[in-house]
């Protein structure tokens, strides 16, 4: 969980400070620095506000656990919490130029509008909505436990990583390349990802909300195959396997633990957890190269449009050039 915990809060956290900075950076440069500490109070109260949804999530979570439905609860926030987070891949990820315009313009407007609370709502927002996304994802990894997420040296880790990373790219000398990080990022996300929607799965199949395909001669859901031996999933499965067999698995039930917590590792997946996991990575990298194939092909336009702006303004300036020196020409004088 802890990995988990660090991944997400690095990259919401970071989501934030960038957008935050780049508010910051360009009141700075309009000379309409008194706004800053509007933007930091909004900030606050939005931090403010991130703790008080988790206390009620963490209520709402414990009422449905006094009262059985616990593991229903747990099947909406993991398969919500797996579409957020491809949603964030997919279309929050691209921190460049035209999100930094797209701010800018908002600043802009807010600046003419005048009066401290738009400054202060715009930026509760921006900040609240990264807040609400990490409450959300600590209750899918921590199944439920958003206090244990939140306070987890991985929680911890995540924020200052993203602090520093904040300051490097508008406090540093050197150029930091946003897109790489998001690229990087998104990588581990979309592992997470597809480890919680298959976590889904598998509660699903427990309670038998789900059947499947693939079922063993008693009527029980099979498995696709067994890894027990290899590495088992908790550390009671590696008990029992020993106790079984008399034999040790070759990874022990906490490496396991670390990666079903991570990569949503199953030790014996049915027909559809097996499925629907390697089918989630294709949907996920299909979209992401078909979003690449439509970025490549909107700079070659914009390319080519530059190109024949520049093209007329060469012959433009040509034509121009060439009349100037016929009227300078001797003889090309009109009588009157």
């Amino acid at each position: 969980m802890n990995l988990q915990a660090f991944l997400i809060t690095f990259r919401e956290a970071f989501e934030a400070i960038l957008i935050v900075g780049i508010i910051i950076t360009y009141l700075n440069r309009i000379g309409q620095s008194k706004w800053n500490k509007w933007v930091w109070v909004g900030v606050f109260m939005a931090i403010l506000a991130s703790l008080g949804v988790a206390l009620v999530f963490q209520i709402v979570l414990d009422g449905y656990a006094t009262m059985g439905s616990r593991e229903y609860l747990r099947i909406g926030i993991l398969l919500v919490s797996s579409g957020l987070l491809t949603h964030m891949i997919l279309f929050m990820g691209k921190q460049n130029q035209e999100m930094r315009s797209k701010l800018q313009n908002k600043v802009a407007l807010i600046l003419g509008a005048g009066g401290a609370i738009n400054m202060i709502v715009h930026s509760f927002l921006v900040t609240l909505r990264e807040g609400v996304e990490t409450v959300f994802f600590f209750a899918a990894i921590s199944s439920g436990d958003i206090s244990k997420a939140i306070q987890s040296w991985g929680a911890l880790a995540g924020l200052v990583a993203a602090g520093l990373l904040g300051v490097a790219v508008f406090k540093g000398s050197k150029r930091i390349k946003i897109s790489t990080f998001f690229r990087v990022t998104s990588i581990f996300l979309i592992m997470i990802a597809a480890g919680l929607f298959v976590q889904a799965i598998g509660v699903m199949q427990d309670l038998r909300i789900i059947g499947s395909l693939y079922k063993t001669p008693g009527g029980e859901i099979g498995a696709m195959y067994d890894l027990t031996w290899f590495m088992p999933e908790h550390p009671i499965d590696e008990t029992n396997y020993i106790r079984d067999t008399g034999h040790h698995p070759i990874l022990n039930g906490q490496v396991g633990i670390f990666f079903k917590a991570f990569l949503g590792y199953t030790q014996d997946p049915s027909l559809e957890e097996f499925a629907l996991y390697w089918l989630y990575y294709v949907m996920v990298f299909v979209l992401l190269a078909r979003q690449r194939k439509l970025a490549l092909l909107a700079e070659a336009k914009a390319r080519e449009e530059a190109e024949a702006s520049a093209e007329l303004g060469v012959l433009s300036d040509g034509v121009a050039a060439a009349s100037t020196l016929a009227e300078e020409q001797p003889g090309n004088t009109t009588a009157v």
